[in-house]
């Protein structure tokens, strides 16, 4: 198939576009920049030029391709609300294209707010009435009228570079000098390895099933001490508990997210599609990388 990715540069995006260029596939990736350009082709992935803003160019892109996969996201948490409308509009964009037709249409989306205490988010769990996070990838594309439309919740999607959230405590860790958790430090957060997300994209495309949502989780649940001591250890820093109060001292914008499990199973997504992931643990990932 001719697969067009919206965010084919970024972290999990990139990994896609290779996995997909490896098992035969064609990719059309989007690119907003001449470096974005040149890392594409340099991967074997022709080039879109264009960008989340320019719902002519994702038009575009969407009707020169076989199916679409959304990885695109802006992440500038200072205009969140703002971003989550490109992201809605993006969607609706592209989904006007596909509308009628057979083309597959995979959205990412995310975990946070699925769950409850003590109890794994499923496939199954729709997004609740009056969801707080403004973030609406799933309900769009879900949403969308004779599309065949799929989403993917991501958990902390790791390696030894990036790490999701996890990426931007350390940068906390290193401005504040403390890697804190909060309270016992029990609150849990799934991953994956980035290499075991990549193959399971793989196979929601050639699945081709709409309506459907898929978990890329590799571990239900991490625990937050032992992301915190991982980070303390790699930074020879200190490790402490903080209580909720003192979370946004230690954790900023994060402390919302550190104060709740984002926990989820994949048993359905294993079942549905023989995904086996088989990458490294997040902790494994912490210990490896190089803190500089």
């Amino acid at each position: 198939m001719r697969v067009f990715i919206t965010g084919a540069t970024g972290f999990v995006g990139s990994a896609v576009t290779k996995e997909l260029i490896a098992a035969g596939h064609k990719v059309l990736g989007m690119a907003r920049s001449d470096e974005g350009l040149q890392s594409l082709k340099a991967i074997g992935a022709d080039v879109h030029r264009g960008s989340l803003e320019d719902l002519d160019s994702l038009k575009s892109g969407a009707a020169a391709a076989d199916a679409v996969i959304h990885l695109g996201f802006i992440h500038d948490f200072s205009k969140f609300v703002e971003n989550c409308q490109i992201d809605k509009r993006a969607i609706e964009a592209m989904g006007s294209v596909l509308a009628g037709s057979d083309k597959p249409l995979i959205v990412t989306s995310g975990l946070a707010g699925l769950g409850a205490p003590g109890r794994l988010a499923t496939e199954d769990d729709e997004v609740p009435p009056g969801f707080p996070y403004p973030r609406v990838s799933e309900q769009t594309a879900l949403g969308l009228k004779d599309v065949k439309a799929a989403v993917v919740r991501l958990p902390q999607v790791h390696n030894t570079v990036k790490q999701g959230f996890v990426s931007y405590l350390i940068r906390n860790v290193r401005e504040k000098g403390v890697s804190a958790y909060v309270g016992d430090g029990q609150i849990r957060w799934a991953a994956a390895h980035v290499s075991d997300v990549a193959h399971l994209y793989r196979l929601v495309l050639e699945k081709r099933e709409g309506g459907v949502r898929y978990h890329a989780v590799a571990e239900e649940g991490v625990s937050m001490r032992d992301i915190a001591e991982a980070i303390g250890r790699g930074l020879n820093v200190p490790v402490k508990s903080v209580t909720p109060e003192e979370a946004q001292t230690y954790l900023g914008w994060l402390a919302m997210f550190a104060s709740q499990d984002i926990t989820a199973s994949s048993v359905i997504t294993r079942k549905k599609l023989g995904w086996n992931p088989t990458g490294p643990g997040l902790i494994a990932d912490l210990d490896q990388m190089k803190y500089g």
